[in-house]
């Protein structure tokens, strides 16, 4: 299994502009991703209500998890993702 801790960058939280691009990341990967908030279960990447239900505010530590080829790759994608402040952006 390879784990990535992650800071949200979006200065609004994961709301859902930055979750939709999240997601739509997530399901373009060849390895399902997890991502959790501290004293939560972790939820699929690829579902935006799950992703959405983890109400991740800016600052707030996120880990992505994944098992199999390529997951190394597929998780420091989605945590590159999450670092950036999408809000704003077209």
């Amino acid at each position: 299994m390879y784990q990535r801790t992650v800071t949200v960058g979006s200065r609004s939280g994961l709301h859902a502009r930055p979750a939709s691009l999240f997601v739509r990341a997530a399901t373009r990967l060849p390895v399902p991703v997890t991502v959790a908030r501290e004293g939560r279960d972790p939820v699929d990447a690829r579902s935006m209500l799950s992703v959405l239900s983890l109400a991740a505010q800016h600052g707030d530590l996120l880990v992505l998890s994944a098992v199999g080829e390529g997951a190394p790759e597929a998780v420091d994608e989605l945590a590159v993702l999450l670092a950036e402040d999408h809000d704003g952006k077209a």
